[in-house]
């Protein structure tokens, strides 16, 4: 007794079944006519035929297609769309929930594909990340499930966020932070903090908190405060501070030497010679010829300051002055032979005493011994030009007509031994420049044969010349530079013999 009908609709077997052999019924045609096609061009070559397994299991060969059989493939695959059409409808007029797809409608499909296209398609498999997926911003693999840190809008493995200056991974707590670049503390004050050159640690903070410091202007030498108090030794002539981890020389006067100016110091009255002739020569090939052999003495610095005592005329530079231009007659202990270095001190130098007579209105040239080459010069070129203008009649000039015109000269000689640097305007006349293009030439052997050092502290005493804070060497040699510039040299002095003073 069949039972009675519950309004549920069940899907029977026989249902499929009926659909399956429909459709199988016209697969089947479709590859007999294949197979015999095929068998006709590939049964002579032994390969195997596509064999039916079963309703829902088939395997197949795809046939080789020729260009004679692309219509004839054409036509089969309208008829595979037209059966596939035709099952379809079927399919949606049945009543809902009835509609199942089946293997032998994917199968449909795939050999149409493979009868459409000559070549399987190849696709890219895309990368898949899940939602709560975390990249590395170090290595930018998948975090994982294991320990991270989340830093800057960013997450890293412990052994990824590294310091970017030593390279090691940043396990502290606190860390610094330079745009998107993260740092050790103790690393980034390395980088950021500066140092005392002096003592090599970093310049403590003052009472607000800032970082306060000294630096030389030319040297950019950084230094603790402290250090211009605590007795630390300067160069007496690059006025660098004695760093801790060099040794300075000490001269028998009390003053100290770097290493750098040692190298070209001069020590004796007789090492000087060559250079200061050099100077007169310069000076004749600026048609300013010394008449007078002006006598010239290497002293100590206790030999130099008597002297300026017992003399009457002249302004002196302070705190210390290096050179002297001797107008009255005196006796005067000159450096005859040069020290030895014992260690890190000069020793055993021998002096002469000697009478100084006044021939002229210059008696003698002093210059303090122990200083650079170009210093020494430039301490020559100086005085010299003190002479010249006494010798010359140039009578009762303030101080900052003379010392101002001297700097210049002075000024004019560093330049000359350095032609690569850029100084304040030549101040050479265009008078002068045909006769002292033979001294340049002559010269340019010497100057070729200086040191990068040396050449570094020749536009130290150039800076030191340019930027003197006293009223008389540094006002004075600016204004009478400026007046050379404008109008050369031998009209500034012509100017100078008629008024005392500049021309404006």
């Amino acid at each position: 007794m069949a039972p009675p009908n519950s309004g549920v609709h069940h899907i029977s077997n026989p249902c499929i079944y009926e659909r399956k052999s429909r459709f199988m019924k016209w697969l089947g045609k479709l590859f007999k006519s294949g197979s015999n096609r095929g068998g006709a061009r590939g049964g002579v070559g032994g390969r195997a035929h596509p064999q039916l397994l079963g309703e829902e299991n088939m395997v197949c060969r795809a046939p080789a297609r020729s260009l004679d059989d692309r219509s004839r493939a054409g036509k089969e695959g309208e008829e595979l769309d037209h059966a596939l059409a035709l099952s379809t409808a079927e399919d949606w007029k049945r009543p809902s929930g009835y509609r199942w797809g089946t293997k032998d409608e994917d199968l449909a499909r795939s050999l149409q594909g493979t009868l459409n296209s000559s070549s399987f398609p190849s696709y890219d498999i895309p990368q898949y990340y899940p939602r709560n997926c975390r990249l590395c911003g170090g290595c930018q693999r998948d975090i994982g499930f294991g320990k991270y840190l989340g830093c800057m809008g960013e997450y890293f493995h412990p052994e990824c966020f590294r310091c970017c200056s030593c390279g090691y991974p940043i396990t502290e707590t606190e860390f610094s932070l330079s745009g998107k670049d993260p740092y050790h503390k103790s690393c980034f004050k390395e980088l950021t903090h500066p140092k005392c050159e002096v003592c090599h640690q970093f310049i403590p903070t003052n009472a607000s908190g800032l970082i306060e410091y000294r630096c030389h202007p030319f040297w950019s030498q950084k230094y603790c405060p402290s250090h211009e108090h605590d007795n630390t030794a300067r160069c007496c002539s690059c006025e660098r501070l004695e760093s801790w981890d060099a040794r300075y020389y000490s001269l028998e006067d009390g003053r100290r030497l770097c290493l750098e100016c040692m190298e070209s110091a001069i020590m004796d009255t007789g090492d000087c010679q060559p250079l200061y002739h050099a100077i007169r020569d310069y000076y004749e090939g600026m048609i300013m010829k010394l008449d007078q052999e002006i006598p010239m003495l290497l002293v100590q610095r206790q030999a130099l300051n008597e002297a300026i005592v017992g003399e009457k005329n002249g302004y002196h530079h302070m705190p210390e002055t290096r050179g002297l231009c001797l107008s009255e007659e005196q006796t005067v202990a000159s450096i005859q032979k040069r020290p030895k270095i014992g260690g890190y001190r000069l020793v055993g130098m021998r002096t002469e005493s000697r009478k100084l007579t006044r021939k002229c209105e210059v008696t003698a040239i002093l210059v303090l011994y122990g200083l650079p080459r170009l210093l020494t010069g430039a301490i020559l070129a100086h005085e010299l030009m003190h002479g010249w203008l006494r010798l010359k009649g140039y009578r009762n000039l303030n101080p900052e007509v003379e010392e101002g015109i001297c700097q210049v000269l002075s000024y004019m000689w560093l330049e000359s031994e350095l032609p690569g640097s850029k100084g304040m305007p030549s101040t050479s006349t265009s008078t002068s420049a045909a006769s002292s293009s033979s001294f340049s030439s002559s010269s340019s052997s010497k100057k070729g044969g200086k040191s990068h050092v040396e050449n570094k502290l020749g536009e130290f005493f150039m800076h030191q010349i340019a930027h003197d804070a006293t009223p008389a060497y540094g006002e004075g040699f600016r204004a009478a530079n400026a007046a050379v510039s404008t109008y050369g040299l031998r009209r500034t002095l012509d100017h100078i013999r008629y008024t005392g003073n500049f021309p404006l």
